[in-house]
Order: C-alpha cells, then sequence, then structure tokens
C-alpha cells in the first residue's frame, strides 16, 4: 500500500495546480468551487489508481472527473443562484491587463456547462478534438459545434467592451 500511497502523491504533487487552475475555468470561476471539484476528483481518482496508473490515462480520467462533476453541480437548483465574493481571489495575475482577464473569466462563466467544459479543455487544456470527445464522452462533430459556439458566445459577451463588468457589480 505504501508504493501506491507515494506513486499517488507524487502524481497529484506534479498536477495538482493544473487541476486547480482548469478546475477554476470549468467552475466558473470560483476557488472554492474548483478546490471542492479537485478534492472531488481526487477521491475519485485514488479509488481507481491501481487500474489507471496500469493504463496510463491518469490526465484523462481526472479532467473526465471534473467535467462531470461541474455538469452534474451546475444541474442542481440550488446552485443556480448567483454568487458574490467580498474580496477578489488570493491569486497572481498575469501581465496582462486585468480587467480583460475578469471579463473572460466572466463570460466564461456564462457559457452553458457544456460549451464551458469544451472550451476550457480545447483552448485552456489545450487538447485535440479527439482527445476532448473522448474526455467528455462526445462526438467529434459535438466538440466542434460546441466550441464554435461557446468561441461566438465569447466573442458576442466581449465585445461590448467593459459592460460585463458593469454589469456584474
Amino acid at each position: 500500500m505504501g508504493d501506491r500511497d507515494a506513486e499517488f502523491g507524487e502524481y497529484v504533487d506534479s498536477r495538482l495546480t493544473l487541476m486547480r487552475r482548469t478546475a477554476f475555468l470549468l467552475g466558473g470561476g470560483d476557488w472554492h468551487a474548483a478546490e471542492d471539484l479537485v478534492q472531488t476528483a481526487l477521491t475519485k481518482l485514488y479509488t481507481a489508481w491501481p487500474r489507471l496508473r496500469q493504463d496510463g490515462a491518469v490526465d484523462a480520467y481526472v479532467r473526465k472527473v471534473l467535467v462531470r462533476t461541474v455538469i452534474d453541480e451546475s444541474r442542481r437548483p440550488w446552485r443556480k443562484r448567483e454568487r458574490s465574493v467580498d474580496e477578489p481571489p488570493d491569486v497572481s495575475v498575469p501581465a496582462v491587463r486585468v480587467d480583460d482577464v475578469l471579463d473572460v473569466r466572466r463570460a466564461l462563466r456564462r457559457l452553458p456547462a457544456g460549451q464551458r467544459a469544451v472550451v476550457v479543455l480545447r483552448y485552456w487544456d489545450d487538447l485535440s478534438i479527439t482527445e476532448t470527445a473522448r474526455v467528455l464522452g462526445r462526438s467529434e462533430g459535438t466538440v466542434k459545434s460546441q466550441a464554435a459556439k461557446g468561441l461566438a458566445a465569447l466573442r458576442d459577451l466581449l465585445a461590448a467592451g467593459r459592460t460585463l463588468v458593469e454589469e456584474e457589480r
């Protein structure tokens, strides 16, 4: 059991930051929800660890668990209410305009869960269409159409400039 735990710990140490970032974007920009998503994914990953490490499909499994958990949570009626925070998250922001980053995150949050999952996996995690389809359990055609619709929706939402920032207040 010690080797299993050590291997699992090494994997988690090497991938935790990526899992958190992916969960943050999939979860609509909520760090607390992202932490919950990562914990759910790690719990499921640990139980499936012996099988997955032999198959070499660990990353794909984690992404699938994250996406499915986000979609399941988005369907719960009590999750559909708006959430606000008193303070911005305590994370560093890359050297880009903060307003642009916030606008993109807010726009991403407005996408339906399925489109958001495709956009995050395709353009954030840089997965191919085939890999994204496999993770989501959808056809490649569905991934392509959801990506196109998601990007079009993002363009429309961001075309108004700073109006997204003002609408959220």
